[in-house]
């Protein structure tokens, strides 16, 4: 399944100009090219995951671009793991307060 950079930036809360931007800095971030002119961007569940990292970086820890380059090269694997961790625990915290606005509703 693919999603466009509209779909991907609104997800985010970032604008499209953002990620054609980490597209030029970061080199795990290559979305598919579509053969036509325009060449129309269209991203991948793995694109996506590089996405969250990049983002987790960036405006979450508040790195630069130079720093968050530098904690891609030395730790890759612990990256990928924090958020991951991070996105699940989002999660369950969404999902615990699911059912406490049931539980209230009783």
């Amino acid at each position: 399944m693919y999603y466009s950079i509209a779909e991907v930036a609104g997800y985010f809360g970032i604008p499209e100009h953002t990620l054609r931007y980490w597209e030029k800095e970061f080199d795990i971030l290559a979305p598919k090219r579509t053969e036509s002119r325009r060449q129309i961007r269209a991203y991948t569940g793995k694109d996506i995951h590089n996405i969250e990292i990049i983002y987790h970086l960036l405006k979450v820890k508040g790195l630069t671009i130079q720093g968050a380059k530098e904690q891609l090269k030395q730790n890759p694997r612990e990256i990928d793991n924090r958020v991951e961790i991070i996105r699940r625990l989002t999660e369950i915290r969404n999902e615990l307060k699911a059912i406490s606005k049931e539980l209230d509703r009783f």
